[in-house]
């Protein structure tokens, strides 16, 4: 083969090389490419924890609702101002609905809206502002849901599983799912009281989900959803519910009497910051009010002409008390109408006084 058809047969296969490799994705795309829908593969089962997980989502969802509040007007018009929007759970089939009092606090109309879409006008039953929960009736429904399972909260452990299921942000039927970070935390309310044993979860917790319930593995409530802490308003993996044992004390006062009382002995106490500056152990008292059983039983607050300290309280029943979140949580399992044996140091000595428990939220304590 001379030189010029080597080359110009060199040059050929160049050529076509350089056509196939113009031409490659065309025909690749002619070849390949699927007009037709795929095939769909077929699905592995699913994980022993899916299958629980998905199964507690499918018994608990239909018993969880959304409630909404509206201070006036129209309360289905969620987009209207002064809507306030949370979650609720069915209580009993009486069409009670247990949720956060925030949801509720200051609305004139209330709306529940069941887990099969139909919007129902609601009535508040009654409320506690000290523990942030509150019950509304359905005024009609068709078809009731089955109420939620109860469980315990004393028994939780940390580290055990736990699920949301609620509202965030409007968006309806929404489980997210955790653990339980810690115990024992206490959570104040708007009214000034301090809920005691709050649940601690990083279950995914967001404006929406108030008044929810925090489920445990076996779909009982253990806590109902009530408050998040976040500097930027959305969950950041610290959320709180107040304790089901609460909750099944608090709620049947609620739907009996529309309130529930709050139990103590009528005095004020120094704050806390306060008395860690004395180096003080207990609760000192600042005060009592006037009328109040600790009046009557001889406690003592801060002499303020002297500014010396009065009694302190260092147990209840027995019980060591360190801050008046104690106190209160004892008076609570008391109950109103019942004594409690206050131990208190007065003067460098450690003295015993019994003490009425009252309603203070309904006693005319004062002048």
């Amino acid at each position: 083969m001379g030189d010029g058809r080597f080359f110009r047969f060199a040059i050929i296969v160049v050529l076509a090389l350089l056509a196939a490799s113009v031409a490659q994705p065309y025909v690749t795309r002619l070849v390949l490419t699927d007009t037709a829908p795929r095939l769909v593969a077929a699905r592995g089962n699913l994980s022993e924890a899916e299958q629980s997980i998905t199964a507690l989502f499918e018994q608990v969802s239909p018993s969880v609702v959304q409630v909404v509040g509206r201070q006036s007007g129209n309360p289905f018009e969620e987009e209207s101002a002064g809507v306030q929007s949370g979650t609720g759970f069915v209580w009993d089939g009486a069409g009670d609905i247990v949720t956060n009092n925030h949801v509720v606090s200051g609305t004139t109309d209330v709306a529940v809206r069941l887990a099969t879409g139909e919007a129902v006008a609601a009535d508040i039953v009654g409320t506690a502002p000290n523990y942030d929960l509150a019950v509304v009736r359905l005024r009609n429904f068709q078809a009731m849901p089955k109420p939620v399972a109860i469980g315990s909260s004393a028994d939780l452990k940390v580290g055990q599983f736990a699920f949301a299921i609620g509202n965030p942000f409007g968006l309806d039927q929404t489980l997210t799912f955790g653990v339980i970070s810690a115990l024992h935390r206490r959570l104040p309310t708007s009214s000034g009281h301090q809920i005691s044993n709050v649940i601690q979860t990083d279950a995914a917790v967001n404006p929406g989900n108030s008044g929810g319930p925090l489920l445990d593995s076996s779909g009982r409530v253990v806590g109902v959803n009530t408050a998040i802490i976040s500097p930027s308003g959305s969950n950041a993996g610290i959320g709180f519910a107040i304790p089901i044992d609460v909750v099944n004390r608090v709620v049947p006062q609620l739907i009996t009497n529309g309130h529930v009382p709050t139990p103590g002995i009528g005095i004020v106490a120094v704050s806390e910051q306060a008395a860690t500056r004395l180096g003080v152990e207990g609760i000192p008292i600042l005060r009592t009010l006037p009328n109040s059983p600790a009046e009557r039983a001889g406690l003592r607050g801060v002499d303020m002409r002297t500014g010396t300290l009065g009694d302190v309280i260092v147990s209840v029943n027995d019980k060591p008390v360190r801050r008046l979140s104690d106190l209160t949580s004892e008076l609570d399992e008391v109950g109103v109408g019942h004594d409690v044996k206050l131990g208190i140091m007065r003067n460098n000595r450690r003295e015993a006084i019994n003490v009425a428990v009252v309603d203070i939220g309904q006693s005319q304590l004062g002048p």
